[in-house]
This record gives C-alpha cells, structure tokens and sequence, in this order.
C-alpha cells in the first residue's frame, strides 16, 4: 500500500459520494463526470486493498471500514480548508491599517498588551486608538465608519457583534488612615464624603443603580471627572469613592480597597458593526484578544473562537 498516491481529489469524491448517497449527484456537485467520480473511488479501494463503498440500484452506501475512513477524510479536508484559510488571512495581513475605538481605562490597561503581540505577528499593520470618554462614544464611532473595532461596555444594541473579554469589579477606595474591617456593610460607606463621577456618566449610572437595587441611598459631596481625580482627593484624605479596578490602577501605595457589600462588576467586551465589512485585520486582532480569557457567548456575544 502506497498512502503517497491516494488524492485529494479522490477524497472529496468519497465525501460527496457519503453526503449524497450516489455518484451521480457527488459527480454534478464537484464538476467532474460521473465516470471519472467512479473512477476516483475504483483507484482510491484499490490503493487501500479494501472496499469503501457498497453499490446498488439505489445508489452508493459506506461499509463499515468506509465510514471510519471517512471520519478521517473530513479531518484532512477540514484541515486544508484550515491552511488555505491561514494563508489568505496572511496575505491580507501584509499591510493596512487597523483603528480601534476604546474607553480610557481599557486602552490603558487592555489595548497595549494584545496590540504589542499582534504587531510582532503582523508588523506590516498600522494601528491608531481613539480614546473616547463612554461605552456610547466607542458605538458611535463604529457607527460613524471613524473605527473597525471597539472596546466597550457590554451589553450592546443588535446593530453590533460583541464578545465578552473581562469582568471588571467595581472596587471601594478609603484613605490610609481608616481602620477598616475585611469585608464591608452598608453602613460603612456612609462614614466619609463620598466622591463620585458626575451624574450623566456611564460609571455613575452603573454605580446609581446597583445601590438603588438595594435600597441604599448616594449623596456624593464631591462630583469630579476624572478617575484620578477622585484617586488622588481619596489619597489626601478627603473621603472615598467607588470605581472599576482598571480605572483606579496604578493605585498610591497607601490607598485601601475593599469590595462593595455586594459585588459590582462590568463587563467589558470588543465590539463590531454586524453589517460591515471587516478586513482580515479586525478578525486577526479579535483573535489576539482571547489572550485575555475565554470568552464566554451571550444572546448576543458569540464567542471568540467563533469569529475566524
């Protein structure tokens, strides 16, 4: 038995011939004639020394040998498919250019990373970042055609496909000074000014309703913008705050963190328009990204793995 001379011509023959259960249709689905698709599977049996199929009047069926051989024949064509996959992804890859919109914590935190391994993989693409204050700034710039790939807030609206990559817990910080038990209640968020981002942001309306779901009541006597703002007035003493840990990092040393009484956490994901047309670029990087985690599908998150 000689393997270096069986085909894959004389593959894909016996794969349509199990698919449709006679030469005839096997023959018409791959643009051969029916007698050079009998004539595929005769040199195929006689390279082997067995019988593959079992022929009569009403068509082709598997022998039993056939059907684990087939098994097999499925790995090998799906694995070509693979290759040939690979390579054109490549060849897309040789230039271009890639822009991903994100919020700040995540482009600080996240992006550089996956970005630096992407590029010792594909150096030939160029890539910018937008940084955009809101999960409803990045949306808007995919909506806009202003970038192909975005790091948000999940959940998204149906225009987009978006995969889950991190959970981000919404942390406690307290002044060095404070003597502070493991874990928090209620009734010890109350004991210094609190220190919050401003109403209409998206953090705010995060942290606004997880209190409201348990009845507690937020009176910030500071509102601020920026996350290392409110970093810094909680280092000095001036009261607490609540954030996502990726925004509060680096921390100063002598800053205490605690988790909230009942953990908060978003969920940050990449997103792209489901209606557009992506380059091989976008789908290379939405690989590189499950560097971060598996990715865990939703009604409207398909996993990662499912992109390529």
């Amino acid at each position: 038995m000689n393997l270096e001379g069986i085909k894959l011509s004389q593959l894909r023959v016996l794969a349509a011939i199990a698919r449709f259960g006679n030469f005839s249709e096997a023959a018409l689905q791959l643009g051969v004639s029916q007698s050079a698709a009998s004539h595929a599977i005769a040199a195929l049996e006689a390279e082997l020394g067995i019988v593959l199929l079992s022929r009569g009047r009403h068509g082709a069926s598997l022998t039993p040998v056939g059907a684990r051989i087939l098994a097999h024949v499925h790995t090998m064509l799906n694995a070509l498919e693979a290759i040939g996959k690979e390579a054109n992804l490549t060849k897309g890859l040789q230039g271009g250019h890639l822009r991903i919109a994100s919020f700040r914590s995540a482009a600080t935190h996240v992006l550089p990373g996956v970005i630096a391994e992407f590029q010792k993989r594909f150096p030939g693409v160029s890539i910018t970042i937008r940084e955009c204050r809101f999960g409803a700034s990045v949306a808007q710039a995919l909506r806009q055609g202003q970038a192909d790939l975005g790091i948000t807030i999940l959940p998204t609206t149906d225009e987009f496909e978006a995969w889950e990559l991190l959970r981000d817990e919404y942390l406690v910080l307290f002044p060095p000074d404070c003597n502070l038990k493991e874990s928090l209640t209620w009734q010890d968020l109350y004991k210094l000014p609190l220190i919050l981002p401003a109403p209409q942001d998206e953090c705010r309306l995060l942290i606004d309703a997880h209190f409201d779901r348990f009845k507690q009541p937020l009176n910030p006597t500071y509102e601020v913008m920026e996350d290392s703002t409110a970093v810094g007035m909680v280092s000095q003493g001036l009261g607490i705050t609540i954030m996502g840990k990726l925004a509060a990092e680096p921390l100063p040393p002598n800053v205490q963190v605690r988790s909230l009484p009942v953990k908060l956490e978003r969920i940050i994901g990449a997103a792209i328009l489901a209606e557009g047309l992506h380059s091989p670029a976008v789908y290379a990087f939405l690989e590189s990204l499950k560097a971060l985690g598996t990715a865990q599908p939703g009604s409207s998150s398909p996993s990662l793995s499912d992109v390529a």
